[in-house]
């Protein structure tokens, strides 16, 4: 596959020395794209792009490093989020998804491959959970076994604009498929999910949603705890909370939470504290729904920047860096403005070459862009 033409943009400064990327385009007709997850697909120990189209009924995946686009799955309509997990046989797909609980079904379902990678896979039903939102593999029970956290957007009597009712989350093991309740504590929306280490090496839920930012952790004696972090966007309900969040590391031992605030919001807010008690920064108050953020080292110094990506008028992808290691003070550069409606992003070495890149897929845009990540060693 010929990459369409390619831009250059501008380099990000820091103390690891300068950093740019250059865009390349690999799709422009992706309808309703809405979400890109970085997984090695037909496992050549490269790593491909699988791209979820909402206004498409074809799951499709682009294979590295030539990006040749290959068709994952068919007649999936409505598709809102995967889940595809190292180790783990097969991918898990949302689908038959609406933003009002009533219209929506919530399929969940499971896709497993043949014995050609490359050809379509089979699809089977395993679930039906209304708003079924956002799938993530996590290790919840302290072992070497994966499971698929589904995190429905609202509960099945909420209606908007409040969307009053409590959220189920829960989650599947794979093998047997049957869905596990965690619980229903969460209320409103719940936008965005996060699977983190905490306390020790047993992963943890952390929820965005309209009561704020919480996590989720599964204790030794087979109870569910659930801790407020904070309450997000202090705005009356329904623009309370937040609405999607990630965990980056500022050196060694310490570590600050990055969201999106309220839903859709406008706001990237940054969260420095210590075990459960975190004070709340807005570094910038510019996007126009804000839906993806995540957390990386881009430059190589230790420490993470921000990438957060919006989906209206002027619409883009920023970066955040922060000016020092307290990170008080966050300095913004634009990655991209007017070339991709970022409805989400994903974040890996595309390429080999040991630096983490970026990739974007565009609602409105239709697109799906890679950003590589040219910093020199």
């Amino acid at each position: 596959m010929r990459l369409l033409p390619t831009a250059l943009i501008p380099a990000l400064l820091s103390a690891a020395g300068p950093i740019s990327f250059r865009s390349h385009t690999l799709a422009t007709d992706l309808k309703g794209g809405y979400q890109v997850v970085a997984f090695d697909v037909n496992r050549d120990g490269r790593t491909d792009l699988i791209a979820l189209a909402s206004g498409m009924t074809e799951l499709v995946w682009f294979e590295a490093p030539s990006w040749t686009r290959h068709i994952l799955a068919r007649d999936l309509k409505r598709m809102i989020n995967l889940a595809a997990c190292p180790g783990m046989e097969e991918i898990v797909v949302a689908h038959e998804f609406a933003n009002v609980p009533k219209n929506s079904i919530g399929i969940v379902s499971v896709l497993s491959p043949g014995a050609d990678r490359t050809q379509p896979w089979t699809v089977r039903e395993i679930d039906r959970l209304t708003t079924s939102h956002r799938l993530r593999c996590a290790h919840l029970e302290g072992s070497s076994k994966i499971v698929v956290v589904n995190a429905p957007l609202a509960g099945a009597r909420a209606d908007a604009p409040d969307y009053r009712d409590r959220v189920p989350l829960t989650y599947y093991r794979p093998g047997e498929w049957k869905r596990v309740t965690v619980n229903e504590a969460n209320e409103g929306v719940v936008h965005g999910i996060y699977i983190t280490p905490w306390s020790d090496k047993r992963e943890e839920i952390l929820t965005a949603s309209f009561l704020g930012l919480h996590r989720h952790r599964l204790e030794k004696n087979g109870t569910w705890t659930r801790v407020e972090l904070s309450r997000g966007n202090p705005s009356a309900w329904p623009a309370s909370g937040s609405s999607d969040v990630s965990v980056g590391v500022m050196g060694k031992n310490t570590r600050f939470l990055a969201a999106i605030e309220p839903w859709h919001g406008n706001e990237v807010a940054v969260y420095r504290g210590a075990k459960d008690s975190w004070t709340r920064t807005v570094i910038d108050s510019s996007l126009n729904d804000g839906h993806t953020i995540y957390t990386g080292d881009l430059d190589g110094d230790g420490r993470d920047e921000i990438i957060a990506g919006y989906r209206k008028t002027p619409f883009g992808v920023n970066l955040y860096q922060a000016e020092d290691p307290s990170s008080e003070k966050w300095k913004k550069t634009v990655l991209d403005q007017g070339g991709v409606a970022a409805a989400a992003c994903a974040l890996a070495d595309l390429n080999g070459d040991k630096r983490l890149d970026i990739a974007c897929i565009g609602s409105t845009t239709t697109n799906l862009v890679w950003y590589e990540n040219l910093k020199k060693q």
